[in-house]
């Protein structure tokens, strides 16, 4: 009678080996399994910058000097679950008294207060289901989903059963107060690229 031999056990990614990814490489690893990123486009830049700026100005450069203060809020910061979960969100924030000093740590591995993900056509379906999910599964309490294409920013809650909870979606011309920022009115339109620019043509 023959046997079947069996397959070796797949070896789950973990830090050890984001850090022999080229550099430049964009990766993280979900689920064990390493996963490379797209570069962004400029209008997915331009939203992270705009955040950074409208939600990270009060919240995080402004603490001490007039701004409800209280946050760090990052860009692209190494961030790990467990061993086998490490994500580089699109913005991250952490509420200081939970997270004093981040300065000199990488991957950081407290659980973030707030995670931002800037959408596009070749990851939405990835953040809105895997890295939400795992999102979820590891406690996060607040979601950002901002989509430059559709020029929607999307609010969630993680409820008492680790699920999501639409708080709301929010475009242009809306200015809302949105959890967890809600000291501030943000100007949603702010965010996004300007529509009224005429397409100039390409520089020679």
């Amino acid at each position: 009678m023959l046997r079947r031999m069996a397959e070796p056990a797949r070896r789950l990614a973990t830090y050890e080996d984001l850090l022999r990814t080229p550099e430049g490489v964009r990766a993280e690893v979900i689920h064990g399994a390493l996963q490379t990123l797209p570069s962004p486009l400029p209008k997915h830049s331009k939203v992270q910058g705009a955040i950074r700026r409208f939600v990270g100005g009060p919240f995080d450069d402004d603490d001490g000097h007039g701004g409800p203060g209280g946050w760090w809020i990052l860009l692209e910061v190494d961030v790990r679950f467990g061993a086998h979960d490490i994500v580089r969100p699109d913005l991250v924030g952490w509420r200081r008294a939970r997270l004093p000093r981040p300065w000199d740590t990488r991957p950081i591995d407290v659980v973030p207060d707030w995670i931002c993900e800037v959408t596009s056509p070749s990851n939405a379906r990835h953040d809105r289901l895997v890295k939400a999910r795992l999102y979820a599964a590891q406690g996060v309490p607040a979601l950002w989903l901002v989509d430059p294409e559709l020029r929607i920013a999307e609010a969630l809650a993680l409820n008492a059963d680790k699920r999501w909870v639409d708080v709301g979606r929010f475009g242009d011309g809306d200015v809302a107060r949105i959890p967890p920022f809600e000291e501030i009115e943000l100007d949603v339109t702010r965010l996004f690229p300007p529509l009224d620019e005429p397409d100039a043509p390409p520089e020679t």
